[in-house]
């Protein structure tokens, strides 16, 4: 188990970017609603909290690994942050080499290679974290729409997500593309630009049909956190290439975006206070 240890300021929406040097590497059908989420079960201690209060790219946890993309701002520790005093930025330019990691548009952080940050079948864990998108362009009509991912949990090799996180027209949605299940769970992006949102995803992981993922969101100003999507009674794990494990990204990936389809060029986002949580 990794502990950091948390100093609490005040924060704000804007931040300086502080200079630091990338570290390791590291390593995405119709849209549907589904009922909210039941009330989430009440979390053991953490297993993996991620807070960037040590200011280094990999929050001074040994085996979190960083992005591949070699542009000096491709990611780094910013302040202020949603807790503490630092967050982690990442950055992506549409057909800049500087912004690719293996061969797509993204900079991402990761735990594959970090125990405490992995899934397997039979576990039931919570998946907590704050995102900021910075200066985002929202979506106007006629606009590409594309999908931004700045969270993702992945089956370990060539995969597609269990799940993931995305910014896409003037939304944030959910999606599960084994299940083909899609759902909005912020509908009006424009508001929470510049702002901090967390979100909770609670997920049992099964090779049958009892898993579940289930989805809470708590917004600028809001006190608590708000169920919003939940598939239940489904098949969690299922790769599509053996896979011994999950585990979980965050950042930015844009998956079939480029200058000439129109797309923003630029995207930056950022993350804080990442939390891995047993809930069995």
């Amino acid at each position: 188990m990794v502990r950091l240890r948390k100093v609490s300021i005040a924060f704000c929406a804007g931040a300086l970017l502080v200079p630091v040097l990338l570290s390791d590497p590291a390593g995405a059908g119709p849209e549907r609603t589904e009922d909210a989420a039941p009330a989430p079960a009440p979390p053991s201690e953490d297993r993996l909290r991620v807070d960037y209060e040590s200011g280094t790219l990999n929050s001074g946890v040994e085996g979190l690994t960083t992005t591949k993309a070699t542009a000096p701002d491709a990611s780094g520790v910013v302040r202020p942050a949603d807790e503490g005093s630092h967050a982690v930025q990442h950055k992506v330019t549409l057909g800049d080499p500087g912004y690719e990691s293996n061969g797509a548009p993204r900079s991402e952080s990761a735990t594959d290679l970090l125990p405490s940050g992995r899934f397997v079948v039979g576990d039931e864990q919570r998946y907590e974290f704050s995102v900021l998108l910075k200066d985002w362009k929202t979506y106007t009509p006629g606009d590409s729409e594309s999908g931004d991912i700045v969270f993702q949990g992945k089956y370990a090799g060539d995969n597609v997500p269990a799940f993931y996180l995305m910014a896409k027209r003037d939304e944030i949605a959910f999606r599960s593309p084994h299940l083909n299940r899609q759902s909005t769970v912020v509908e009006d992006l424009g508001p929470q630009v510049n702002r901090w949102m967390r979100f909770r995803v609670d997920a049992r992981w099964t090779t049958d049909g009892t898993g579940y993922l289930r989805v809470a969101v708590r917004l600028s100003g809001e006190d608590g956190f708000r169920p919003v999507v939940a598939y239940e009674n489904v098949r969690t794990y299922q790769p599509e290439n053996p896979a011994d494990h999950g585990y979980l990204k965050w950042g930015l990936y844009r998956p079939s975006q480029s200058i000439g389809n129109g797309d923003v060029p630029t995207r930056i986002v950022r993350h804080d206070d990442l939390r891995v949580t047993d809930l069995s």
